[in-house]
């Protein structure tokens, strides 16, 4: 059952890290509609959106980890019980943003609550079971 959790939460972040990194700022619209923005200055846009793609390539390569984890959970188990963590972590800079009934609406409260809860109770699941 494991094996199978960290097939499909690879599969579904290296989706989000394709989406990002190939579509940019505005995406490959697989997750919303692509036209939530609007640019003003051409040259800040590209410079912010190039920085996007890169962003989505990393989170295309944590899902690349998790993915083979499936399949060689010895290797990259301290890994993924740390980027676990760090997915944790990160949930909570959502807060930042101060506008809790953005982080607390449907658009968003799922994400979050799968970065702050669930993320972290994958870490101990792999700690538990492979320890």
């Amino acid at each position: 059952m494991l094996k199978f959790v960290l097939w499909l939460v690879g599969a579904v972040i290296m989706m989000m890290g394709l989406n990002v990194g190939l579509g940019g700022i505005t995406t490959l619209g697989w997750l919303s509609s692509v036209d939530f923005v609007r640019m003003s200055n051409a040259t800040v846009y590209g410079v912010q959106d190039n920085h996007f793609r890169f962003l989505g390539g990393v989170w295309f390569g944590v899902g690349l980890l998790f993915f083979v984890g499936g399949f060689r959970l010895g290797s990259v188990r301290s890994t993924l019980i740390y980027l676990c963590l760090l997915v944790g972590l990160a949930g909570l800079f959502r807060l930042s943003g101060l506008d809790m009934e953005i982080v607390f609406g449907a658009a968003i409260l799922p994400s979050f609550l799968a970065e702050i809860v669930g993320f972290p109770a994958l870490a101990y699941w792999l700690w538990r079971v492979t320890k």
